[in-house]
């Protein structure tokens, strides 16, 4: 309950009573509404815990914010109501030797609901509740000891409301300064366990308590996003903090990455199952793609994607890569599907292996669609010896003749073998592709009709495109 009475009156009191009243006292009438008021506001000193029990019970019935504290502990809440109105009231005779103390009291008040996530509007209410009671209670005490003297309550009536909205002020102010700090304490836990999840460290032990922090089901499938940037020149750049890559409202649900916690049906819960669809009409519109939870490496970032298909559903990652939407020279690869919280680890793994089988120029990887890519990635050096074995002859030749040798083989395999189609992709005649892969077949002794040499090959040129010369 906040201090009531400005500390103009202070001069009443303590050990000069008989100092001279200062300039701003407007007239006897003030002098004698002060004395109203300490003779009122000592019975309820005396009073105190019949004031306290009845302003909890007031809260209890009146405040649905409180009334769940008051359930919980009704004890502690009964000692703070009292402590605050012992300060408070205390302010209205020593309002000079309480005015710290109360105000260190209020701001205690908005830091512990903060904690305990009482509204603060609740907060605000239950001290404009007790404001009103002592008002009350202070009333009918001068009315009861002589009616004519409630008059001169008048000349304070201001003084109390405006220490009753000073000290909303400092309860809200403490309460916000709490929310920040506490949402600032939740927002790094998180990271840290996304972080833990990501790297594949966090203990089984802790798996329970991840799935409630981030709102996410122990044993749900989830696939993980890597995203990285490069520069003009092909080099790649640092990974921004909260890479600017979104999935746009279209995405389809079930292939939604999961939100930040919080962001979930409140009305079903974080697990409820599928309902039924709105409606079609001009208001139902599909709600926006909640942000992924995001974790920065020193290379790239990563995003936990939760899926919702089958386990078996190939075009769930192929959707999310559709709608990803990404800035120009930005590289993304997306890990193949795995199965529970603990598994992340993997899924990261994954993911950067897909991520680097992007190429340079900037792009989106689906693992599961590049497999052989990956395979070529995964090792570098044996991806770099078999290009070398399998390339190493065309590498004496002029450049310019070697990159259109390359060029033909890429666009046959694109074309599934067909020379017709190669040659309209390369504008030159199909006889032409084909004596290019002669030339092909003779400096490398390779035969592109025998299906291991074609396997070879298209691992080599893979890991050429890839890795580099």
């Amino acid at each position: 309950m906040p201090q009531v009475v400005r500390p103009r009156f202070a001069v009443l009191h303590g050990t000069h009573p008989a100092a001279p009243l200062p300039q701003r006292f407007r007239s006897l009438a003030d002098r004698a509404a002060v004395e109203v008021l300490h003779r009122a506001a000592r019975v309820l000193v005396a009073s105190l815990p019949v004031l306290t029990d009845r302003l909890v019970e007031a809260l209890y019935e009146q405040e649905p914010g409180y009334r769940a504290a008051i359930d919980s502990d009704r004890a502690e809440v009964w000692q703070e109501v009292h402590h605050s109105l012992r300060h408070n009231v205390g302010s209205l005779i020593q309002p000079r030797e309480f005015r710290d103390a109360a105000h260190r009291t209020s701001r205690w008040i908005g830091e512990i609901r903060a904690e305990q996530g009482v509204p603060l509007d609740a907060v605000l209410h239950a001290f404009r509740m007790g404001g009103a009671m002592v008002w009350q209670d202070l009333v009918d005490e001068t009315a009861r000891r002589d009616p004519d003297d409630v008059r001169l309550l008048v000349h304070v009536a201001a003084d109390v409301w405006n220490f009753v909205d000073e000290h909303c002020g400092i309860v809200a102010d403490a309460y916000r300064q709490a929310e920040r700090r506490l949402s600032w304490r939740r927002e790094n836990q998180q990271r840290l366990m996304v972080a833990a999840l990501l790297d594949g460290t966090a203990r089984i032990a802790d798996l329970a308590e991840a799935a409630a922090m981030l709102d996410l089901p122990e044993q749900g499938r989830y696939a993980v996003l890597a995203v990285a940037s490069v520069r003009s020149g092909g080099t790649r750049q640092p990974a921004p903090a909260r890479p600017r890559v979104t999935l746009p409202a279209a995405l389809p649900p079930d292939a939604a990455p999961y939100g930040q916690a919080g962001h979930t049906d409140t009305a079903r819960g974080p697990h409820a199952g599928p309902t039924a669809e709105p409606a079609p009409g001009p208001e139902a519109a599909p709600p926006p793609a909640p942000a992924p939870l995001w974790h920065t490496g020193p290379d790239a970032a990563f995003a936990i994607l939760r899926l919702t298909g089958g386990p078996g559903d190939p075009g769930e990652l192929h959707a999310i890569a559709a709608a990803l939407d990404a800035p120009a020279g930005t590289r993304a690869g997306i890990g193949s599907a795995v199965e529970g919280l603990a598994a992340l680890g993997d899924a990261r793994r994954l993911a950067e292996t897909a991520l680097r089988a992007c190429p340079a120029s900037g792009g989106t990887v689906v693992l599961d669609e590049h497999l052989p890519d990956a395979l070529v990635v995964s090792s570098p050096a044996l991806g770099s010896a078999l290009a070398d074995r399998v390339l190493g002859p065309l590498d004496r030749l002029d450049p310019s003749d070697r990159d259109v040798i390359l060029e033909t083989l890429t666009a046959w395999l694109d074309a599934d073998g067909s020379a017709q189609r190669a040659g309209a992709r390369l504008y030159c005649h199909r006889n032409t592709v084909l004596n290019r892969l002669r030339r092909f077949e003779q400096l490398t002794g390779r035969c592109l009709t025998r299906p291991r040499d074609a396997v070879e090959v298209s691992l080599a040129l893979a890991a050429r495109r890839l890795l580099g010369p």
